[in-house]
Formats: C-alpha cells, sequence, structure tokens
C-alpha cells in the first residue's frame, strides 16, 4: 500500500487500511488465478458486502457504510491494486449503477432498490454501450415503448451477475434512464466479452425484447443523467488506474532489491534507480488528481473537468508504469510467473471505458476554450 496519508482523516485511513488488508490477504494471493479461469470472484465479493466496502459511500440510513466519496475512491484503489477486475466490479457496482438510483430516484425507488446493493447482497450494472453507440451516447437504438424497452446493449459490466440494471433508450426521440431487474420478461445476457484484460470481472452483452422497466428521473434526462454519472465514475476509474500502476511499482522494487546483476542488485544501477523515481513520482501525481477530484465531489463542487483531468493522467500512467515494471524484470515480466503482464494487460482498458482519453482531452480543452471549441 502506498504511504501517502497526506489530509485523509482517521477514519479514511482506518477503510484504507482495511481494503489494503483484504487486497494482500485475500485478492492478491487469488487473482492470478481468476485471470487464467476467467473467473468472477463471487464468494469474495460476498466478503466485501460483509466487510461493508460494497456501499462505502451510501449513506447508513440506506445500508452503506456512510463515508465519504473520497474514502470510496481509496477502496477502489487498493482492492485495484490486489486485483483491477475486483476494483472495476465494485467501481460499477457503487459509482454506475447504485449513486445514480439516490441521485434521481423517488423515495420509493431509493428505499427498494438501494440497500441490498449498499449491503452486498445484490450487484449492480450501468448499460450505455451499444455497437453504434458509446462516446456519442445521443446515437442510441435502444427504445422505450411506453417503459417496455427493446433493443441490445454492449460490454455491460457486471452484465452477466447484476440483479440491477441501470439501461439507457431514447423515449421516444430523447434518451431517459430505465431501471431493469434480472429476470424481467424479454431480458436476458446474450454474451460473455472474451478480453485482453480484467478477466475476473463480467463484461456481457444485454439483450431487451419489449422488457418491462421502470423510469429513472425525468423522462428525457437519460443524457443528463448518464454524463453527470460518468463525472464521478471517472474518478473511480482513475483510482483503478492508479492502483493497479502501484501494484506495478512494487513489484518492480521487489524485484529491483532482490535480483543481482554484475554483483549488485540491480536497484543499484542507475538506469534502475531512474525508471523507479519516475513511476513513484508519476503515481503520486495521478493519486494526487484523483483525491483532488473526489473532494471536489464531496463538497458538492463542479468536477467534470477535474475528473476529466485526473482519469486522462492516470491511465495513461497506469499504462506507463506497467509497461516499465516488465522492462525492470526483464524476462520474468514477460512470462506469466508474475503478475506483471497481468497489470500491463488490465492497465490498456482505463483508457478507454468510462470515457476514452480523447474524450477527456474534448472536456478539458472546451472548458478551456468555450465557444471557440465549438466551432
Amino acid at each position: 500500500m502506498a504511504m501517502n496519508t497526506h489530509g485523509l482523516t482517521d477514519d479514511q485511513k482506518d477503510i484504507r487500511a482495511l481494503a489494503a488488508r483484504f487486497a494482500d490477504e485475500v485478492v492478491a494471493p487469488q487473482a492470478m488465478q481468476w485471470d487464467r479461469e476467467h473467473r468472477f470472484p463471487k464468494e469474495v465479493v460476498q466478503q466485501l458486502g460483509e466487510l461493508g466496502l460494497m456501499g462505502v459511500c451510501i449513506p447508513q440510513a440506506l445500508g452503506g457504510a456512510g463515508a465519504d466519496y473520497l474514502t470510496y475512491v481509496l477502496v477502489i484503489e487498493e482492492l485495484s491494486r490486489g486485483d483491477a477486475g475486483l476494483g472495476v466490479t465494485l467501481a460499477v457496482h457503487t459509482g454506475a449503477g447504485t449513486l445514480p438510483v439516490i441521485a434521481r430516484g423517488t423515495r420509493q425507488q431509493i428505499e427498494r432498490i438501494v440497500p441490498p446493493l449498499a449491503q452486498g447482497h445484490e450487484l449492480a450494472a450501468f448499460a450505455l454501450t451499444e455497437s453504434n453507440a458509446g462516446s456519442d451516447a445521443s446515437a442510441l437504438a435502444t427504445r422505450s415503448d411506453n417503459g417496455n424497452l427493446t433493443g441490445t446493449k454492449q460490454w455491460v459490466t457486471n452484465g452477466s451477475v447484476a440483479h440491477s440494471f441501470i439501461v439507457f433508450a431514447k423515449d421516444p426521440d430523447r434518451p431517459s434512464a430505465f431501471v431493469v431487474r434480472r429476470g424481467a420478461h424479454g431480458f436476458k445476457p446474450v454474451r460473455e466479452t472474451d478480453k485482453l484484460g480484467l478477466n475476473s470481472s463480467s463484461t456481457a452483452d444485454l439483450q431487451f425484447d419489449e422488457t418491462p422497466a421502470e423510469r429513472l428521473g425525468l423522462p428525457g434526462a437519460g443524457l443528463r443523467i448518464a454524463l453527470a454519472t460518468l463525472d464521478g465514475g471517472r474518478i473511480g476509474i482513475a483510482a483503478q488506474a492508479t492502483g493497479i500502476a502501484q501494484a506495478a511499482l512494487d513489484l518492480a522494487v521487489k524485484h529491483a532489491k532482490e535480483r543481482r546483476t554484475f554483483g549488485k542488485p540491480i536497484g543499484a544501477h542507475q538506469a534502475i534507480q531512474q525508471k523507479l523515481a519516475d513511476m513513484q513520482t508519476e503515481i503520486e501525481a495521478a493519486r494526487a488528481l484523483t483525491w483532488r477530484a473526489a473532494r471536489l465531489k464531496d463538497a458538492d463542487r463542479p468536477h467534470t473537468v477535474e475528473g476529466a483531468q485526473a482519469k486522462l493522467f492516470a491511465s495513461a500512467v497506469a499504462r506507463r508504469v506497467t509497461g516499465e515494471a516488465i522492462q525492470v524484470l526483464g524476462g520474468y515480466g514477460y512470462t506469466r510467473e508474475l503478475p506483471a503482464e497481468r497489470y500491463y494487460r488490465d492497465a490498456k482498458v482505463t483508457e478507454i471505458y468510462e470515457g476514452t482519453s480523447e474524450i477527456q482531452r474534448l472536456v478539458i480543452a472546451r472548458a478551456l476554450l468555450g465557444e471557440a471549441a465549438r466551432e
């Protein structure tokens, strides 16, 4: 675990330490096997629920731990250090699948849907992407006919294992948000995606055929709900990327102390020292950007640009640092005997999902340039 505790409260430190211990003792020892078997670790997700980590930032009155968003981000980073697939399972469950219900749902919806999610008895998912609608969320083909959904969704994290799905559909002309429950008529996961990394997480395509759904929020507010959800979700993915990078650095440092060449540890060679110094500095910068964005969200202040900056920077750091870790480990890094190659594969998607790096740059540039960026 990274030792930086600057500005954290005692409660934040305690929950971070709990997540770190769980990552070290339970998650990391099994992560390589989950990756090889492409297995979703259902029993470990249940343990996270028992520890209160499936609803870290959900109010206690709704069954959660009642902590703030920064604390939740700390948990995402630590769990991702153990296994990034588990990190994204939690990030999508909480940030994309549960918080929008609290933000936009009726009191009755919130009281019915949220507690089992916050306690980890159920899992949540967020279904926005389609084959022709990703970064362009307004191009949805899935349609609502009086609350009955017909269409398909692609690459849905937790898609094969979730109980509650937030689904976006044209209604009739503008996107609206809906909640669909597992087992609803005409609804089924149709394909589990074979991925480069994150093999312990479920990524599925979904099919809807006149599936009854309940509206979440106002008619036509789907795009606003999706964008607001992604604003916060990007902070979680930045934390995931930071955790992956930290795991890679920890492995590289351990190897640099133990591996000897020309009569001394490779860590005594300046070329290795330079790499490790750059890796740690970039990770600390990524962590600082991520914490800043989380604190702005906690203060209910605008965080669209800051979340985009955190995700843009942290995801690039994760890709670079995991590549450098393999370089430090040399031939060992290229084998599946050590987790460096898994970190490398897991890191790449952080530059793609919840908004590509190119989209993050657009968000940042438009805030800088205003109307001039749109002409």
